[in-house]
């Protein structure tokens, strides 16, 4: 109940019924129609990249570390090169979270040969757990604000548009 008021507060004061998501404890990724769980072990055995942001919701500078977006899609098997290249203009990601909250992301957005920023799938945040936040969440680099930032990380679909 208090943290269901904590919610309405942070709201504008507006109360919500809707019960705490599920802390996320892995990672459903599609690509073509075949689905990869990766676990939170598999996500930390991979090689880690560590990106600092601005939060402008806590207003607060923050160090995530965990792996680059375009490094797992390729282990799920979407490989970015030059036969993909078409493929990966046409494409977006569906990124939801356990609580149902999703976004889109165009596959150039996380493909560091095609962007500068960095897309990640973080298992931490200053050398810590990510606590509330679950197991894993998305963060962008790029993005002024953690509206595209993706909590409680559970599925990302790879979809194109032909």
């Amino acid at each position: 109940m208090a943290a269901r008021g904590q919610a309405g507060a942070a709201m504008g004061g507006i109360e919500s019924a809707k019960p705490a998501a599920a802390l996320s404890t892995s990672l459903t990724l599609t690509v073509d129609g075949k689905a990869t769980t990766f676990s939170v072990a598999d996500l930390k055995a991979m090689a880690q990249k560590t990106v600092k942001v601005h939060n402008t919701h806590t207003n607060a500078d923050e160090t995530y570390s965990g792996v680059a977006l375009g490094d797992l899609l390729a282990k799920a098997g979407f490989v970015a090169d030059k036969t993909t290249q078409k493929k990966m203009l046409r494409s977006y990601l569906q990124v939801e979270g356990t609580d149902k909250y999703w976004v889109l992301y165009s596959l150039t957005e996380v493909e560091g040969s095609e962007h500068v920023g960095d897309v990640i799938v973080a298992t931490s945040v200053d050398g810590k757990d990510l606590g509330a936040d679950g197991e894993l969440k998305l963060v962008s680099t790029e993005d002024k604000k953690p509206q595209r930032w993706v909590r409680n990380l559970a599925a990302i679909a790879l979809k194109s548009e032909e």
